[in-house]
């Protein structure tokens, strides 16, 4: 290649409007523009699709004929492109047995390194396979716990929650609702317990029988039913609580009845193992006086510093050249700011910016050179301290002869670029044009750009006088994670920024313990707009609740929003309109067409999730699934629909000369002015142009948001519904995945909900949202165990000018570029 561009021609991916681009290689290369823009479908859906489909077309036959399954990008031609990795934002969830170590291939190592160098205890028969090291195998898990190191039991304060009930009032609150918890008590009453005494007045062998025997007697009841009603006597049997609540939690196949009991199991560390998750058998092997369970439990950053010495030992024997390996792969990890994260910490607890930081530091140790690396937003989750190291890590892997393409929405990455292509001018069909490649500085040429302003500061947002809160709200003595014995205040009324590197404990402070103190305040769920999808949370037990000492100031807050970054769905049936609730206006508006009527269609033959309406090849998912072999599986689009999900009868079917397929396809903005005489379906839109969605299509399947897209569609679905009291809106990093653009819109919504006179708290490093924040509460110093510590509170004029805060410095250069001094 003496050519050193990638060089595209004609792309009409998604959006983009056949565009021309010329882009080096061996540089670091930013892609920029507002959410939808078309950014993403030119870096992953041209460019690194293109990457993969030439690399199949090079291996065998089977595996071409998977890849032409999902098909070739959209684009005419694309010369000079090296082979391509990407590393992308991942939308789907990991499970609860993958952990940092595993992620990283880590624990591979360590495994081997027990194995092959371990102390074995007298008396062993031979050495252990490495398998017998991991708690995810039958040769290693513990056989009580099955490799999960908690087992989940029930006790009688979980089951019974207020003893001064009655049975027939409620007192075993575990038991199932309507007539099956009517039985249960009708069986006990027919053996003859009493129903009616204060639950605590009972015998306590009467008690312990009620709630926990094996026993699952069969007797005659006699129902005492409503007068009029017809009383036949029945054979009821029995099953105790402890029974109902393990057997539902394990075995239904319904997520809302799981969702019901797990508040009434609690989770204690297996006894066999003491939840160190393996046999005692390869517990009994040590290096260095520990257990592997404990070398997996140390900080990464301690556990090089216990690794140092055998790594400096020279020679070629298993241990000081496994040591050598593992203690170079935490240094990269380590120089990512992630030193403070255990190899054991399980991947579901990793924010999505953690996990892509892991992959990097894979990648960094992996020797590639050549390559195109596709970031999708690196930066995300990143405070600004550790966006430096990432930048350090980039240039490195650009020094090792690769190119790096990034998708990023932080102008200080953009700014340490070497080229950038910028997308626009607006989302969805209002872009996918390229209004700038070349370098960074020349982008000021570009009238058009929607990132101009915000690269130069051009013009800066207006400093925000702080509001006065109305209260405050007070937790004392906060112990969880590493939190420890922490005094935190929250101001009312007011919008707080809560701060910190990452792993220095925000969320922790935030969805954590503040959403459980509220929510135990008020006695009731908290709103949060969450998925039902099954598989949500399959594998988390009882979480484990954080310590206070005492609390002040909850009953000024009539109401918990909390907002997370979770998946509103984990396969393509899940989507936007139905999430919003959106898509039951749309069925009743086909159903209520004359065709439709004639035909007896009813609004449930326009839902994909129904037999008679959908495609019976896809099962109205629009895409089917397909397994790459050794790669990650995806989906390609129906054969037989096409993706559109539906029957051809369904399909016949037509409002305004569009089907529901189509209806489907439009985006928030189109539909806006499509249905603006449905006012149910109006609302909702307009709610999602509000939180900066407009670009997005109504039946975009969940598989494709990104997690502050999913934040961002559970807050408008809050913000739609009527809200009364005064209302505690917690958000984690809500401009993740926002251009500065769309920040904008969303933090006009936000700040909207202040001045209606509720209170906001967002977990934040965006530093443009941190100084329009009333008050500003930054943790640290340092992330994990040199963390967990307030270190600045107050306004962000205040936090800016802190002693001893990693985040005042970054604050107050924000503040004096927006102020130009």
């Amino acid at each position: 290649m003496t050519d050193s561009y990638v060089r595209v021609r004609g792309a009409r991916e998604h959006n983009l409007r056949g565009i021309d681009v010329d882009i080096p290689r061996d540089a670091l290369v930013a892609f920029t523009g507002v959410s939808g823009s078309g950014k993403s479908s030119l870096a992953f859906g041209t460019l690194y699709a293109e990457a993969q489909r030439r690399y199949f077309e090079s291996v065998a036959p089977y595996a071409r004929r998977l890849i032409h399954q999902v098909g070739a990008p959209k684009v005419e031609e694309i010369s000079g492109l090296p082979p391509a990795v990407a590393l992308e934002q991942r939308r789907s969830a990991p499970t609860s047995r993958s952990s940092v170590g595993t992620v990283t291939t880590l624990s591979n190592t360590l495994r081997m390194l027990f194995s092959r160098a371990g102390a074995y205890p007298p008396g062993s028969t031979g050495r252990l396979d490495s398998d017998a090291f991991s708690p995810n195998t039958p040769a290693g898990a513990c056989p009580e716990c099955h490799g999960l190191g908690t087992v989940h039991r029930v006790t009688e304060d979980s089951l019974v929650p207020d003893p001064s009930l009655s049975i027939r009032d409620g007192a075993v609150a575990a038991w199932p609702g309507a007539w099956q918890g009517k039985n249960l008590r009708d069986v006990l009453a027919a053996l003859g317990h009493d129903v009616d005494r204060p639950w605590r007045d009972l015998p306590a062998a009467d008690r312990h029988w009620i709630l926990f025997t094996d026993e699952q007697p069969v007797v005659t009841v006699h129902p005492v039913r409503e007068a009029g009603r017809i009383q036949r006597p029945y054979q009821g049997q029995y099953m105790s609580a402890r029974r109902y609540v393990l057997h539902t939690f394990a075995d239904s196949k319904s997520e809302t009845l799981r969702k019901r009991v797990r508040p009434y199991l609690t989770a204690e560390p297996c006894p066999v193992c003491d939840g160190r998750r393996l046999r005692p058998e390869a517990l009994a092997v040590t290096f260095e006086g520990r257990d592997i369970a404990a070398f997996a439990g140390l900080p990464l950053a301690a556990l090089a510093d216990v690794l140092r010495p055998t790594a400096a030992r020279p020679g070629d024997d298993p241990a000081p050249t496994l040591a050598r390996d593992l203690v170079a792969r935490i240094e990269v990890l380590t120089e990512l700011g992630l030193g403070y994260l255990s190899m054991d910490r399980p991947a579901p607890t990793l924010s999505a910016g953690e996990l892509q930081r892991l992959r990097l530091a894979t990648q960094l140790r992996s020797g590639l050179f050549g390559v195109v690396y596709v970031l999708d937003e690196p930066s995300a989750g990143l405070h600004p301290a550790d966006t430096e190291a990432l930048l350090t890590v980039l240039g490195r892997l650009k020094e090792a002869g690769n190119t790096l393409f990034v998708v990023e929405h932080d102008m200080d990455v953009v700014r340490r670029a070497d080229w950038l292509v910028d997308i626009g001018p607006r989302a969805g069909e209002h872009g996918g044009r390229v209004l700038h490649s070349g370098p960074v500085a020349a982008l000021a040429e570009a009238e058009h750009s929607a990132t101009r302003r915000f690269l130069f500061a051009a013009e800066p947002p207006p400093a925000r006088t702080p509001r006065t809160p109305t209260g405050t709200l007070t937790l004392h003595g906060v112990t969880l994670h590493n939190l420890r014995d922490l005094d935190a205040a929250f101001p009312l009324g007011v919008f707080t920024a809560v701060t910190g590197v990452s792993g220095s404990g925000k969320s922790t402070l935030v969805t954590r313990v503040l959403a459980e103190a509220v929510q135990d305040r008020l006695g009731a769920a908290p709103a949060r707009p969450d998925t039902d999808e099954p598989g949500d949370d399959q594998d988390a037990g009882p979480a484990v609740r954080a310590r206070l000492t005492a609390t002040a100031g909850l009953d000024a807050v009539d109401r918990l929003v909390r907002v997370d970054q979770k998946p509103i769905g984990r396969t393509p049936r899940s989507n936007l309109a139905t999430y919003t609730g959106l898509f039951d206006a749309v069925r009743k508006v086909f159903a209520a067409t004359d065709e439709a009527r004639a035909r007896g269609y009813t609004a449930g033959r326009f839902s994909f999730n129904v037999p008679a309406g959908r495609c019976g090849t896809c099962q109205g998912e629009g895409f089917t699934a397909v397994e790459l072999l050794f790669l990650p599986g995806t989906y390609a689009p129906c054969a037989d629909c096409h993706g559109a999900r539906y029957n051809p009868e369904t399909l016949q079917i037509t409002h305004r000369g569009r089907t529901v397929a189509d209806v489907l396809g439009l985006t928030v903005d189109d539909a806006t002015e499509f249905l603006a005489d449905v006012p149910a379906a109006a609302r909702s839109l307009h709610t999602l142009k509000d939180v900066g969605l407009g670009y997005l299509r109504l039946g975009q399947p969940a598989t494709e948001l990104s997690g502050g897209e999913a934040q961002r569609i559970k807050l408008a679905a809050e913000l739609q519904r009527a809200r009364r009291g005064h209302t505690l809106y917690l958000l984690d990093e809500p401009t993740t995945g926002l251009h500065p653009a769309d920040t904008e819109v969303l933090l006009r919504q936000l700040h909207g909900l202040v001045d209606a006179g509720n209170t906001v708290v967002v977990v934040e490093h965006d530093m443009g949202v941190v100084a329009g924040a009333d008050h500003v509460i930054d943790l640290g110093p340092g992330g994990g165990a040199a963390g967990g510590r307030i270190v600045a509170t107050g306004t962000p004029a205040e936090v800016a000018a802190a002693p001893g805060s990693r985040t005042a410095p970054y604050l107050a250069r924000y503040r004096a570029r927006r102020d130009g001094s």
